[in-house]
């Protein structure tokens, strides 16, 4: 029999007397991680019996809206890959990245 292996991956928040996050870290030790700070966190995981997703969305108070556009555009590129490695869904995908590329030119994140 194999032995088991368990990784743990842990998020740390500090809010402000309004319940806002004022500082945002996060661990894995397993990659090497711990306790590096952090300015924003999406988080889903999938609910199979309800068969929803749940989610956690926070960023601090520091998070310029700059790099929050970077960040969701990133996110979206990553999913797009992420949705391909899931399904092979290639024609969607391929509709995925357009939306991307499109995301990026009309917030101006595209270098001219």
């Amino acid at each position: 029999m194999t032995a088991k292996h368990t990784s743990e991956i842990r998020f740390e928040v500090e809010l402000d007397e309004n319940r806002v996050p004022e500082k945002l870290t996060w661990s894995a030790k397993d990659g090497g991680i711990e306790m590096q700070e952090t300015k924003a966190v999406l988080l889903s995981v999938w609910d199979s019996k309800a068969k929803e997703m749940l989610r956690i969305d926070l960023w601090t108070k520091e998070m310029p809206v700059d790099e929050m556009k970077i960040f969701f555009h990133q996110t979206l590129v990553a999913m797009s890959d992420t949705f391909l490695r899931a399904t092979g869904d290639e024609k969607m995908t391929e509709t995925m990245k357009d939306f991307c590329a499109y995301f990026a030119e009309n917030l101006d994140l595209v270098k001219k």
